[in-house]
């Protein structure tokens, strides 16, 4: 007898759990003092639908992301490593306060890690909080 391991997506909670994740820290990330006026006039309803598909494909969720290819939908922006780097410590405080898995966390933090290239170029500023 054989038993699938549960994918990362469904560790988290599926589709509620995922979304009450990416809705808490989206909002985190709107607030936050270095990085949320970045988010100033962007339609959360959909900013939220793009996130929801695009971490649902990466944890082995189902669906595919519909949404512009990340250099693309970040041109408009000026994203310095600094803020890169704290938007994925607010993603990693948010993973912690819902108790998302540790393995389960370091993937996740790992496939954003791995998108710095197609974000920023500013690999040398770093946010060290």
């Amino acid at each position: 007898m054989t038993t699938t391991a549960p994918t990362d997506f469904e560790l988290v909670g599926g589709q509620a759990g995922l979304s009450a994740i990416l809705r808490d820290f989206l909002e985190r990330v709107r607030r936050d003092v270095m990085i949320g006026y970045h988010f100033d006039g962007v339609d959360f309803t959909r900013l939220l639908q793009f996130e929801l598909e695009f971490a649902r494909q990466h944890l082995g969720g189902p669906g595919t992301y519909s949404g512009r290819p990340l250099h693309a939908a970040h041109a408009s922006r000026r994203i310095l490593g600094g803020h890169f780097d704290r938007r994925l410590r607010l993603l990693e405080q948010t993973l912690e306060d819902h108790g998302v898995p540790a393995e389960v966390s370091l993937r996740w933090l790992s496939h954003n890690r791995d998108l710095r290239a197609q974000i920023t170029r500013d690999e040398e500023a770093a946010c060290n909080d």
